[in-house]
């Protein structure tokens, strides 16, 4: 196994982990903050597998944008309770 193909491995755990989390977190604050990690993971696991122009796309809107809106709803929602 070379050196990529160990990073894959494990960029494809990450993922793996991460989106697991994810999906059973009751919390949205908590389910924010692990998309943000499992946009990283993923955006990680384009640029290994050399597409660069979809890791930054998902760099920018899968680790920064969507969790940044999902946090802002949720202080929305919450203001108004």
């Amino acid at each position: 196994m070379t050196g990529v193909d160990f990073l894959i491995a494990v960029a494809l755990l990450w993922v793996v982990v991460a989106a697991t989390v994810a999906a059973l977190s009751r919390d949205p604050v908590r389910q924010a903050v692990t998309l943000a990690f499992l946009g990283l993971a993923l955006a990680l696991l384009f640029a290994l597998l050399q597409a660069p122009d979809v890791a930054l796309s998902q760099l920018a809107v899968g680790s920064a944008l969507t969790p940044l809106l999902i946090l802002l709803t949720v202080r929305r929602v919450r203001r108004r309770r």
